[in-house]
């Protein structure tokens, strides 16, 4: 949302000249004589206030757009998770057996009113509920192999196996006995040059990959665990792993395919359309009808635009590379600045 409002626009403004820290991800500003936009803290020369502004979110700037600036890097900066929020998911990691307290928190330098408020913006749930999340994602791997019960539930830290499998039931929606047969969908978050994504996977393979912020991300948990008859918990696997890494060198322009395995819960119909996108070369777009002709489906464009639409794997399976007959651009759930700017990317990478 644009700020209009003449007193928050004078506070933001002064908050960019003194490079205010505490303003980063409040704000980004777009600068209309470059169609930039950077955050509070960024180097380069200040432009005049009547030259300048303000939005509310990185998905606002894109589509009104501006650029994410090279110097201060907005849409990664801004979202990144601070040094501290860091550290404290690394003590998790460090420590999956054993509940990371406020007090141990603060003897690592670590404010944990801070990380309270980071992961309730962006996690949606409070440290707390990730680190159960967490310890109940450890337990769960090893009950699969072959762990009682009783173990896993003392070796995760609790004192009882009633409070374990209370826990355990309310997360993965079964109890410990019943549950293994379906596998958690595991969820971790990501940053790329065009915003923080949440990135999902199964055992077999990920599963989803989509910015924090589209609107219809809800329904896609909802569809997901009704597809796969399981619960969403935060965490993270091998197959996460990968993604991570190898987005990263996607958005270097080092990688132009994935070999992420993939794990896509659709009709039959959705995953030949599925596949399909993957056979369109990076660089390059085609339209509905060129798709529809390649899954030997000429009269079901609008299905194959509706399968498109139903992608949850984005980046990876490349929906973004799909226009228009008129070669325009059409619905892309990122936003259309984003879809406009990943083939403006690939095509410079040629």
């Amino acid at each position: 949302m644009k700020i209009t409002d003449p007193a928050l626009v004078d506070a933001y403004y002064q908050a960019l000249v003194e490079r205010k820290p505490d303003f980063v991800g409040i704000f980004y500003v777009g600068v209309t004589t470059t169609s930039i936009f950077c955050i509070a803290t960024c180097r380069a020369r200040k432009p005049k206030p009547e030259n300048v502004v303000f939005y509310d979110s990185v998905k606002d700037a894109l589509d009104n757009g501006f650029r994410p600036c090279k110097i201060c890097k907005p849409t990664e900066n801004a979202e990144e998770a601070p040094k501290p929020v860091l550290e404290a998911m690394q003590l998790v990691r460090a420590n999956p057996k054993e509940k990371v307290s406020d007090d141990m928190l603060r003897t690592q330098g670590i404010a944990p009113e801070m990380v309270r408020r980071w992961f309730n913006k962006n996690f949606g749930m409070t440290f707390q509920a990730y680190q159960r999340m967490y310890r109940v994602n450890v337990a769960y791997q090893e009950l699969k192999q072959g762990k009682n019960t009783t173990a896993a539930a003392f070796d995760a830290g609790y004192e009882s196996l009633s409070g374990f499998g209370y826990t355990y039931k309310k997360l993965l929606g079964n109890s410990p006995q019943n549950s293994l047969e379906n596998d958690p969908v595991l969820i971790n978050r990501v940053t790329t040059p065009l915003g923080p994504m949440f990135v999902g996977a199964t055992s077999q393979g990920i599963c989803l990959l989509e910015f924090t912020d589209r609107k219809r991300l809800e329904n896609e948990f909802k569809d997901l665990q009704r597809l796969l008859k399981t619960r969403i918990i935060a965490g993270e696997n091998v197959h996460i792993k990968q993604a991570k890494k190898e987005l990263a060198e996607y958005f270097a322009g080092t990688r132009k395919t994935f070999e992420v395995a993939l794990h896509t819960p659709g009709t039959d119909f959705q995953n030949q359309v599925w596949k399909a996108l993957d056979t369109i070369a990076y660089g390059t777009t085609a339209t509905y009808s060129q798709q529809a002709e390649k899954i030997d489906k000429v009269s079901a464009v609008r299905a194959v635009g509706t399968a498109n639409g139903a992608n949850r794997i984005s980046i990876i399976i490349p929906c973004h590379r799909v226009v228009g007959t008129n070669g325009k651009l059409t619905g892309y759930g990122g936003g259309l600045a984003r879809k406009q700017w990943l083939i403006d990317f690939e095509r410079s990478m040629l």
